[in-house]
């Protein structure tokens, strides 16, 4: 039974066909030799065509295979904001036949280290600001080449000399560090052009990319998604997107950073599948610096999670911008709220369309139709080639109407966990089903909504936080006894960390253990609250109560 089809809007197929494109690869270069001429992705004013892209992917894909002699399936992590370089560098690994592992550039060393040493990654391609931080831990791990670039690299002189002096020297955005066996990105792709490339042939089961995701048990892992999941999910988004959009040469805002698989997947691989332009925004916290680049600019298409949508509608220059060829906003990542969605409404003139997905489904699994005229509250319909259902905790299928935990199966799927078969069982079943962790319902129609989370997952202006991860770090701390972490709501970032610590020193203050979070944590998991208690709630048998410390603690 799959209600959801009667509810596609017309034209939306039943399934969608894997088999066109054998990788991520193959779409690359089929795309670039289709729309070789158009404007890519856009960054700094500085805009390279398809042509152009590859090219650069060329020279960095030759560097990694002739002059690195990396062999097809290792690992080369990347750790950087949205620059030029990030697209050149995730599609001239996948040209080389290597696997992505897109990294936070937000990561603690601690973090940062956990990452390489599972991922394996002997090769890191890294902007300069963040160098000090792998500087501290490289030697603890198999990282054995290592490309730095400054921000302003692929830039026209001297644009580029002025911004990499301003970020180093004015802005004081790069710290010292010491890293002696590193090559420049420049001198990467000089030396690559010596060589000529073609693209590494790659098939449905070889890994693209090795993307990480929390865990509740506190410990980072990396979701194994192949080229077969990836083509999937680009097919499946576009069968849906081509519903209300032609694919003319148009322009879709990519603020959410390349890393995080919603704007890895909906911007840069489905998009450039169609020859559109990727306008690249480096940092979207700055909502001043992000309207005036936008102001002017007709795109035709947006993404992002609740907290950007919100922040853009509360400066007041934002109902100035050009509206006049938007046709998509679609919002993932975070639940999108009823009063922003009505407001984006309200100055865009154009629904802000909820998606649902998850880093396992690569992302997408579910979405509303794109031609909505109103927020509806929903996460939406299952996507082509996707089964949803709602099971219990046995994984017995439910009724239409009864509330349960949302499962998935489809081709965009992950494989498992890398190199973790205990954590993978849990969340996959023999026939394929998924099991989220979010408890929803679906309605006769096929719409689903999620009602909780089964986990006790936080979720920080769209990023995942695991109380547990928290719970480890601050129980280190010498002055702590013991700790408990959950979400509280919050008007900015949607939920934000509470911690109710009970201390092993009188003396502890909460400024004490900020300090100690920030020198651990990246700054979204850090505690905004924390709360001192002479106990806290257990089980019989010891285990932390987090319910009872939400009903004591946060405000409902």
């Amino acid at each position: 039974m799959k209600p959801w089809l009667d509810s596609y809007p017309q034209g939306i197929p039943e399934y969608i066909s894997v088999d066109e494109f054998a990788s991520v690869a193959e779409v690359f270069d089929k795309s670039v030799e289709k729309y070789s001429d158009r404007p890519a992705f856009s960054n700094f004013g500085k805009t390279i065509s398809y042509v152009e892209l590859k090219q650069y992917t060329s020279q960095l894909g030759s560097y990694l295979k002739n002059e690195l002699s990396l062999k097809k399936g290792g690992r080369v992590a990347v750790m950087m904001p949205n620059l030029l370089q990030i697209p050149v560098a995730i599609f001239a690994i996948l040209r080389a036949g290597l696997v992505v592992v897109n990294t936070n550039p937000l990561y603690t060393a601690r973090e940062l280290k956990h990452q390489l040493n599972d991922s394996g990654a002997e090769t890191i391609i890294i902007v300069e600001n963040f160098c000090h931080v792998l500087e501290q831990i490289v030697d603890e791990t198999e990282v054995k080449n290592i490309i730095v670039t400054r921000m302003g690299d692929m830039l026209p002189f001297p644009k580029s000399t002025i911004i990499n002096l301003v970020v180093k020297y004015i802005r004081k955005m790069v710290p010292c560090y010491h890293l002696p066996n590193k090559v420049t990105f420049k001198q990467a792709l000089k030396l690559g052009a010596q060589h000529r490339f073609e693209t590494v042939p790659c098939n449905h089961d070889d890994i693209a990319f090795l993307q990480y995701t929390g865990g509740t048990t506190g410990i980072s892992k990396g979701a194994v998604l192949t080229n077969k999941n990836m083509v999937a999910n680009m097919q499946q988004a576009s069968a849906w997107i081509e519903n209300v959009v032609h694919y003319d040469q148009e322009i879709i805002v990519t603020a959410l950073p390349l890393y995080h698989i919603f704007s890895l997947t909906a911007n840069c691989l489905t998009f450039m599948k169609h020859g559109w332009m990727n306008y690249l925004i480096t940092n979207p916290r700055d909502i001043n610096g992000f309207i005036r680049e936008i102001k002017n600019l007709k795109f035709a298409a947006i993404t992002g999670v609740n907290t950007l949508f919100n922040a853009l509608l509360n400066h007041p220059e934002f109902k100035q911008a050009d509206f006049s060829k938007l046709r998509i906003t679609l919002g993932g990542g975070m639940s999108i709220q009823h009063a922003v969605a009505q407001r984006w409404k309200e100055v865009t003139g154009k629904a802000l369309i909820e998606a649902y997905g998850l880093t396992e489904t690569s992302p997408a699994a579910c979405m509303n139709p794109l031609d909505l005229e109103e927020f509806n509250g929903m996460i939406g319909l299952p996507i082509s080639s996707t089964e949803a259902s709602i099971q219990d905790n046995d994984w017995n299928l439910l009724d239409i109407g009864e509330q349960g935990e949302i499962c998935i199966r489809g081709p965009q799927v992950m494989q498992g966990y890398w190199q973790r078969p205990g954590e993978t069982a849990n969340v996959l079943s023999a026939d394929g089903w998924l099991h989220t962790g979010d408890i929803g319902v679906m309605n006769e129609d096929g719409f689903i909504k999620i009602v909780d989370r089964k986990k006790d997952m936080i979720l920080v202006s769209g990023f995942n936080v695991f109380p547990n991860e928290i719970e480890g770090v601050i129980s280190e701390h010498p002055d702590v006894l013991e700790v408990g972490v959950v979400g509280r709501p919050d008007e900015k970032s949607g939920e934000s960390v509470l911690a109710v610590i009970v201390k092993k020193n009188p003396n502890l203050t909460e400024d004490d253990i900020k300090t100690y979070c920030r020198e651990n944590l990246t700054a979204y998991k850090v505690p905004r609250s924390i709360v001192f208690a002479n106990e806290l709630p257990k089980t019989n048998v010891g285990k932390i109560l987090r319910r009872e410390i939400r009903d004591k603690y946060v405000a409902h």
